[in-house]
């Protein structure tokens, strides 16, 4: 029975693997530290917005690291428009002590420049105790809490400032629609506002070619984004367009010679796949029927 019933169990493993949907569909890995965490994709998504714009501000990682544990601690890295008393958004900002509108806390490019207007005021957070540091911040009822999620802050921090390479990996269904290299150039210039207008991050639409492979499915046009030879930038934004993969339709990312493939599954899908071919200096996102 105990083999029967094992049988049974590989079976509709790989079943689920071949035809299903993967392990862990709709969520991503950051590692480092010896262990790693996995957040849902909206989370993550939201962890790569706070992160682009440390990167955007030219701030340390350790920035990003802050901002990530504070914003786990406050919302769970959700954008969430309630919390203890008016307080609103991803760092649960409150109008009442001068943060902005509900409006202005609610876009989160808004309240992440918050948080690192008043971040930067505090000396020596640079090297300082990260929940120390956040409390300063913020001056929560709950000082000790922040330091909970300090681990996680550092591992999405380093993965999406680019300090840990091909780092973030995100396990997917197949896309059920089509995106646009468009929109995701929209999103990268929101979030990256200050290098893109500067031309220290360029992205521009070329064919499909650009990419080491064109998986299928994806479309004819690739969104090509030139990171002016700054590797850690490079990695920076690479890692940030498979956080976008989830809402973007996004199928392929590649960079340096490595590439991260949506359709991949089982221990495949673990890590970026080193590759040859396509534009080894650029960042080349593909996405699905674009």
């Amino acid at each position: 029975m105990i083999l029967v019933f094992g049988g049974i169990a590989g079976g509709s493993y790989m079943a689920l693997q071949r035809y299903g949907s993967p392990a862990h569909a709709g969520t991503c890995t950051a590692t480092g530290l010896d262990t790693s965490h996995r957040y849902t994709t909206d989370r993550v998504a939201n962890a790569a917005l706070i992160s682009a714009v440390a990167v955007d501000r030219g701030l340390p990682p350790r920035a990003a690291s802050i901002a990530l544990a504070t914003a786990y601690q406050e919302s769970q890295l959700q954008n969430i428009e309630h919390g203890d008393r008016d307080s609103v958004g991803l760092f649960q900002q409150r109008p009442s002590q001068g943060w902005g509108s509900v409006e202005e806390i609610l876009d989160p490019v808004y309240s992440t420049n918050a948080f690192y207007d008043a971040l930067v005021e505090i000396d020596g957070y640079e090297s300082a105790d990260i929940n120390d540091v956040a409390q300063q911040v913020q001056r929560s009822g709950h000082p000790e809490a922040y330091r909970d999620h300090e681990t996680e802050g550092r591992l999405y921090a380093s993965a999406l400032t680019g300090q840990s390479g091909a780092n973030l990996v995100c396990i997917l269904d197949d896309v059920d629609g089509v995106g646009t290299p468009e929109a995701v150039r929209s999103e990268l210039e929101r979030q990256f506002p200050r290098m893109t207008e500067s031309g220290r991050i360029s992205a521009s639409l070329e064919g499909a070619e650009a990419a080491p492979q064109r998986p299928e499915g994806s479309g004819a046009t690739a969104l090509v984004i030139d990171v002016g030879g700054e590797d850690d930038i490079g990695w920076s934004v690479a890692n940030w367009a498979v956080a976008q993969a989830a809402e973007h339709a996004v199928v392929q990312v590649s960079y340096a010679g490595r590439t991260w493939d949506r359709s991949l599954r089982g221990e495949d899908a673990q890590s970026w796949a080193s590759i040859e071919g396509g534009d080894p200096d650029a960042v080349v996102v593909l996405v699905a029927g674009g």
